[in-house]
């Protein structure tokens, strides 16, 4: 493995997935990642202004372009 200072952030973050994942296993891992990965803000009102308007159909027509 490389050593972590020459690595970009894309390597470091799976290198460190992937000991969690050795370690704690996919639960505990994906455990361990949420505890830091709170977020901030309203979501609830972020995702109404953000999808305002918007329905299923669209959102998959939309998804399906790319």
């Amino acid at each position: 493995m490389r050593h972590a200072l020459s690595m970009t952030p894309n390597e470091i973050q799976k290198a460190g997935w992937k000991a969690l994942r050795e370690q704690l296993g996919l639960v505990g891992a994906l455990r361990f990642v949420l505890q830091y990965e709170k977020g901030q803000g309203d979501y609830t009102r972020l995702r109404r202004d953000l999808f305002k308007g918007e329905t299923v159909e669209t959102l998959i027509r939309d998804m399906k372009r790319g």
